[in-house]
């Protein structure tokens, strides 16, 4: 079963059944201060959708016909409820007993905490306060775990530990997080993030493409350089799965994202995957031929742009596909290679980003030089008194990249450029403000805001960060970017 039909593993199903997301669904939920409350719906469920019980109820009576024909069912469930209530009674008796709950007595009273006996009118705020375990001689037990050492300590050949941590803005596998532009604002696209002295040493910069080995396989990446990480330490999110990541091996094999890199070893007892570290080399990528295309396109189109572009990233070295925008839908499409692919290949990513030349078409800027594989080509449109650039594809030559991808994706007035937007030139014809990094995504509030702000800010710490909350509301929403806001007003002096 699956909300989304974008994820890794929905491609390896046999039968793909679709379930219900959280917003659509009834029951209930515990938190972790063992708090059970009430769930409901708040919007129906969309097309043959259906809640995970009722997909395993229905299979299971299927399957129950074929094994048990004509007699009772073993499934008697027709609510949330009627499953609730047997999940319920597999509780007398334990430390989580819920037998004193009932829906009518969440819906009355609210959310209860366990153990809420048969009988009793709450539940226990602490547990285990009166030192009583329940274990046969009421003590706790402890485990005297020995010490496991690195399945995979790093050694000469494989000199990085990496690790593949989650980044703030996403989730996991990215099912839901990973379809919304704005929550890539603060970490754009994927990367793999070195210390200073490391990427020095490497002889690589911010930006350049690197390649990242294991024992098991091996990934292209732009590099990252920050000191967020220690020397001989890397990071790669651990979201940038072949669904955003991805290119083809020098065996012509597809890569499969960044667990392609990490190890099988798991833990014994608790079964948890050893993900989080692993050997690793890095070593710089000659990938001369660059492409860089993005656009803006209709929410309904979106999406099906970057299936049909993921499905090209395997013909590629090195491919990212990722959404932006905050209001709008916008898809960037990165690549690189040895030598320029073929033009048909080219023309498809045009095709796809909106780039397509039609009928009197007067908006569409293009240049070509087949021979050295240079191609650019920008759409714009009019709205009101300002010219605004569409989409555009940068290929052979991306040195345009920093002031083009500003001027699309912060929206600003393309009217003064004309023909020069064509130019394969690292500095603007016409000065472009970059907006700087993205700290807050709820509101989208950039570092230079902040910076600004905070210069006119004064009092302590916690007065400084309330009256730049009151005056950019940054922080003030999820609260994600709270610990960044903290640093940033420990770190900036008032004017």
């Amino acid at each position: 079963q699956e909300s989304f039909a974008t994820t890794a593993t929905a491609a390896h199903a046999d039968l793909l059944l679709p379930a219900t997301s959280w917003g659509e669904k009834e029951g209930t939920v515990t938190n972790s201060e063992r708090r059970i409350s009430r769930v409901r719906a708040a919007v129906p469920a969309p097309g043959n959708a259906r809640h995970d019980w009722a997909i395993a109820v229905e299979f299971a009576r299927r399957i129950e016909t074929r094994l048990r024909p004509g007699q009772p069912t073993r499934f008697p469930y027709d609510t949330p409820e009627s499953v609730w209530s047997e999940h319920r009674e597999s509780t007398r008796g334990r430390d989580l007993d819920i037998t004193g709950m009932s829906y009518p007595m969440l819906d009355e009273r609210g959310p209860q905490q366990w153990p809420l006996r048969e009988g009793e009118a709450q539940g226990r705020a602490r547990l285990y306060g009166d030192g009583i375990f329940t274990t046969p001689s009421g003590k706790a037990r402890f485990v005297d775990a020995t010490f496991v050492p690195l399945a995979e300590p790093r050694d000469v050949r494989y000199p990085f530990s990496l690790n593949t941590g989650r980044l703030r803005d996403q989730w996991h596998g990215m099912s839901r997080t990973g379809t919304l532009g704005r929550l890539f604002g603060h970490v754009p696209e994927p990367s793999i993030e070195l210390h200073p002295h490391d990427a020095q040493r490497l002889g690589l910069a911010d930006g350049d493409l690197s390649h990242v080995t294991s024992r098991r396989g091996s990934l292209v990446l732009p590099v990252s350089v920050n000191d967020r990480v220690a020397p001989t330490q890397a990071f790669i999110a651990m979201h940038w799965g072949e669904e955003f990541v991805s290119g083809l091996t020098s065996r012509g094999e597809r890569m499969a994202g960044v667990n392609a890199l990490t190890l099988p070893a798991f833990c014994p007892d608790s079964k948890q995957p050893e993900l989080k570290h692993c050997a690793v080399k890095v070593l710089k990528a000659d990938l001369p031929w660059r492409l860089l295309g993005a656009a803006w396109l209709p929410d309904e189109a979106a999406l099906a742009a970057r299936d049909a572009l993921r499905a090209l990233m395997a013909t590629l070295p090195f491919a990212t596909c990722v959404p932006f925008g905050h209001e709008r839908s916008g898809v960037l499409f990165r690549a690189a290679a040895y030598d320029a692919p073929p033009v048909s290949l080219v023309e498809q990513i045009e095709s796809l980003l909106g780039l397509v030349q039609e009928p009197d078409d007067d908006k569409l800027l293009r240049y070509e030089d087949r021979r050295r594989g240079q191609r650019r080509a920008m759409r714009l449109r009019t709205r009101g008194a300002d010219t605004h650039l569409e989409a555009f594809l940068l290929a052979g030559d991306v040195s345009a990249e920093g002031w083009i991808k500003a001027l699309l994706q912060q929206q600003l007035p393309a009217q003064a450029y004309g023909r020069m937007l064509l130019l394969p030139s690292a500095k603007a014809p016409v000065a472009v403000t970059l907006r700087g990094k993205q700290v807050c995504s709820c509101f989208d509030v950039s570092e230079p805001q902040i910076r600004e702000s905070l210069s006119r800010c004064d009092g302590g710490g916690e007065q400084r960060l309330a009256q730049l909350q009151q005056q950019l509301k940054c922080g003030t929403n999820c609260g994600s970017c709270l610990p960044e806001l903290k640093r940033m007003v420990r770190s900036i002096v008032p004017a």
